[in-house]
């Protein structure tokens, strides 16, 4: 006979088939938002902010408010939303080439106002809608799209460790960065992502969460070697941990 495998489904989430490469990381970051959003009960006081990039679309996936921001401008428009409706959950959800390269005047100026808001930020190190190109967090010697000799940093400059530079800012209250490459990752991300919505919901400020993704496509591996890749180079460059949490108990 064969076998009905049932999934549970958080009511934040709409049942539908996501439209991500087979194996991304975007879909269990999708979920584990939900899941955070219906253990907080706050699914009716959420609004999420879809730029350009991989997950132009993911207001399709969520089952609350949403709306389109321009390329990289999450942060400016979710800066709109908290100051007229403080008492929603505002949560950016943001790629590498979106948030670091075109979004990130909006990006560091709202945390270092301290906007009271969350952005969760995924870093797969390459631009993955666009086709591959290098991305503000490609890896030194990483090939891409545009740097098929490898990244050089004599002339495409370092990767940039977006947690480490938003936590620097005086107004951030949490920075950390985990990853979805295995089970414990997964767990370490759930746990962060519910962390920063209830400092937000508590009025402590400006939360930001760094998510190392796998983009197999644009990598050219499989799903299993890009989350292999993740744990064994990615982390190098872009070490996991709190870089900053100021109501740690």
């Amino acid at each position: 006979m064969e076998q009905t495998i049932i999934y549970d489904r958080p009511s934040s989430m709409v049942d539908l088939r996501l439209n991500y490469c087979p194996g991304c990381g975007h879909g269990t970051v999708h979920r584990l938002i939900c899941e955070a959003i219906d253990e907080l009960d706050v699914r009716e006081r959420t609004i999420v902010i879809a730029p350009v990039g991989c997950a132009v679309n993911a207001y399709d996936y969520f089952n609350f408010d949403a709306c389109e921001a321009a390329h990289g401008r999450a942060a400016a428009v979710a800066t709109g939303i908290k100051r007229v409706h403080p008492d929603k959950l505002v949560v950016c959800y943001q790629g590498d080439g979106d948030l670091a390269s075109i979004g990130m005047g909006e990006t560091i100026h709202a945390a270092n106002r301290g906007e009271n808001i969350t952005v969760i930020f995924i870093n797969n190190a390459n631009y993955g809608m666009t086709g591959g190109q290098m991305a503000p967090t490609s890896l030194v010697g990483q090939i891409t799209t545009t740097t098929p000799g490898g990244r050089n940093p004599s002339t495409d400059g370092f990767p940039i460790r977006m947690a480490e530079l938003i936590g620097s800012f005086p107004a951030v209250k949490y920075s950390i960065r985990t990853t979805v490459a295995d089970v414990r990752g997964v767990r370490e991300t759930k746990k962060a992502i519910r962390r920063a919505f209830e400092l937000q919901l508590d009025g402590k400020g400006y939360s930001f969460v760094e998510v190392l993704a796998n983009c197999n496509t644009n990598w050219k591996m499989t799903a299993v070697e890009s989350n292999k890749y993740i744990t064994s180079e990615l982390v190098n460059s872009f070490p996991l941990g709190v870089i900053k949490d100021e109501y740690k108990e």
